[in-house]
């Protein structure tokens, strides 16, 4: 019984000292400070679990679809996606670099995602990245399926493909 009182007792001084630190301002949300490794750990051990958790829609169709992946090209472009991501032949625009956490090179980390995984980020967005949702602005999801099929291919695209793309409408 002892042992229970005196786990209990720490975990309560942990939990003030925990809200004090962090409700009394000493933990810095400045985005030119590096996330500790345990915040960092926590922040994308929460966020794959809550996309895998929460992404649940299918493709309404085929997403090797050639126009499908070239409007979702037209609409990476157009709806600002290369900005903060990139694309093939065209660097990121100079505000993303003051992104904490930066926003990922998707061709490095779209083959590690399923589509409906990378449906639910588009459309919902994530909290604390900068990482918008396009569903709050009203962006179809026809749209949003397009952007996921150009994005599976996004690895494969030359410059002068994406570039065709990108700014022919679709």
């Amino acid at each position: 019984m002892r042992l229970l009182a005196l786990i209990g007792v720490l975990a309560i001084i942990v939990a003030v000292a925990a809200a004090a630190f962090f409700f009394g301002g000493f933990y810095s949300i400045a985005a030119t400070e590096q996330d500790s490794g345990v915040v960092a750990w926590a922040l994308i051990h929460v966020r794959e679990a809550s996309i895998d958790r929460h992404a649940t829609n299918t493709p309404p169709g085929s997403l090797d679809d050639a126009a499908t992946v070239k409007a979702g090209a037209h609409a990476f472009a157009e709806r600002g996606c290369a900005n903060c991501h990139g694309g093939p032949g065209v660097g990121w625009a100079k505000f993303s670099e003051g992104l904490n956490p930066g926003p990922p090179d998707l061709k490095d980390v779209v083959g590690g995602l399923e589509p409906r995984e990378l449906f639910w980020v588009v459309k919902n967005g994530i909290k604390m990245t900068g990482m918008p949702s396009f569903g709050a602005i009203g962006v179809p999801d026809e749209e949003i399926w397009s952007i996921v099929a150009f994005l599976k291919k996004l690895p494969t695209v030359s410059e002068a493909d994406y570039k065709a793309w990108s700014t022919s409408a679709p």
